[in-house]
């Protein structure tokens, strides 16, 4: 979206008491810039993320063969979810280093040591050529990727609503937007490859482009981050001493409300991420149809999750919040029924349309409240550490878990249920985080 877009945009919220018109530009010329430099990290660690669950068929082919299809997806689903064990951690270490060394410190800690992950698994040995130990390539990689994803939500974001002048729920949902390309992304290649290309080319070498895309834009991410000056809010508070102690004891009831908080925002991600495969293995549809639904999804968050931020900023996050995780609870098992009902293009892309307008309803205002909810000196570590926990404790084995329970159960429906339990364990959350600690 072109600066323009974003100036149009911005005018359309809440007015703020006059400021002289050349500390204005400046302010929005910063806040577009760290829009840039949070986003190109943020998207780079989602698509590589969402990639991998993408790709999920063929990946469990390749590196966990075993003499069941299902056995072997569950394996390649496990190393997906194992990543999110990294997650809390690398969301402490580099969140605390935010915290004290700055916010431009802790993004580039986080987008090398995504470099580093993805080149692992642009260059690692298919279970053919190595045996077992291409498995474990695959797991360090995950690991990797995970520890720097960890650390790089609660960073960006921090960065990114320090540097904002007013309009907090806009910019920070340039965050989600990100995401939104970035499964957007993931769902082009993942049409485009596996339209274009017969099924040994896949498996052969054409599931690795997404991978080597992603490792070339690495080191322009790197570039434009090195470019930004530390944030002012950050030059402007005082270190606190111990951030993880002052998070977790301190502002616990904040850090357990923001986990609260995070799960459906993760659970709708996820769900996306899981559709190609379930479309694919449990509804029997064509692999080109399936992946439609990503696009789906990548086009309504990219787009949409600003006019969300707009729309945050003059109800209330966490108004707004509230009222897309209701709707998930209406609707969650209805929009699968229908699809197993009747698993075609049409139906597809209408069920999708509705997850992905309430996913992104709910997720676009997260980083506004989450980054309310915090003090600057703990902002990075209360943010990471919220995330984190809610993301590896709902997310994170979402796909792994729905396939299991698919499976052991026989029933479709199974991602239904779990959308809807998730969105009731968030309107709790939201309603807690309304009263308890004033949230609008």
């Amino acid at each position: 979206m072109t600066h323009e877009a974003v100036d149009s945009l911005e005018k359309q919220g809440t007015r703020q008491p006059a400021q002289p018109a050349a500390v204005v530009a400046l302010q929005r010329r910063d806040a577009r810039k760290a829009v840039v430099a949070a986003s190109i990290g943020n998207g780079l660690e989602w698509f590589d993320l969402i990639v991998y669950g993408t790709f999920a068929v063929v990946i469990s082919k390749l590196f966990f063969p075993t003499t069941n299809e299902t056995a072997s997806l569950l394996l390649a689903f496990a190393s997906f979810g194992v990543s999110f064990i990294m997650r809390p951690l690398g969301g402490i270490i580099i969140g605390r280093y935010a915290d004290r060394a700055g916010r431009k410190a802790g993004m580039m800690v986080s987008i090398l040591v995504m470099f580093i992950g993805t080149l692992l698994i642009v260059l690692a040995p298919t279970a053919a050529a190595i045996g077992v130990t291409a498995s474990i390539l695959v797991l360090l990689s995950r690991l990797l990727q995970g520890f720097a994803t960890g650390g790089e939500f609660g960073t960006a974001t921090a960065f990114l609503i320090e540097y904002a002048p007013n309009r907090k729920a806009f910019y920070g949902s340039w965050q989600v937007a990100t995401q939104g390309a970035a499964i957007l992304l993931a769902g082009i290649f993942g049409f485009v490859l596996n339209t274009y290309l017969s099924a040994h080319a896949v498996e052969s070498w054409g599931w690795r482009v997404p991978f080597i895309f992603a490792l070339a834009i690495g080191p322009v991410g790197w570039y434009i981050r090195s470019k930004m000056r530390e944030t002012p809010e950050f030059l402007n508070t005082e270190r606190s001493a111990a951030p993880l102690k002052e998070t977790c004891i301190g502002n616990g009831g904040r850090l357990w409300a923001i986990v609260g908080v995070v799960s459906l925002g993760s659970v709708g991600v996820y769900i996306a991420l899981f559709m190609p495969t379930y479309a694919i293995v449990n509804l029997g549809m064509p692999k080109a149809a399936a992946f439609v639904s990503t696009l789906i999804f990548g086009v309504v968050m990219s787009i949409g999750s600003p006019f969300i931020g707009t729309l945050a900023d003059r109800a209330g996050a966490a108004r707004v919040m509230t009222w897309a995780a209701v709707g998930t609870l209406i609707l969650g098992v209805p929009a699968f029924m229908l699809l197993i009902a009747a698993p075609a293009l049409p139906t597809m892309i209408l069920v999708e349309l509705v997850l992905s307008v309430l996913a992104t309803a709910y997720f676009a205002p997260l980083p506004a409240i989450m980054s309310s909810m915090f003090p600057a000196q703990i902002r990075t570590t209360g943010l990471s550490l919220g995330y984190n926990i809610g993301v590896t404790v709902f997310g994170g084995f979402a796909p792994f878990v729905l396939t299991w329970l698919i499976g052991s159960t026989g029933s479709l429906l199974v991602p239904g249920y779990y959308l809807v339990a998730i969105a009731a364990v968030s309107v709790v959350s939201l309603v807690i985080s309304r009263r308890v600690f004033r949230q609008a």
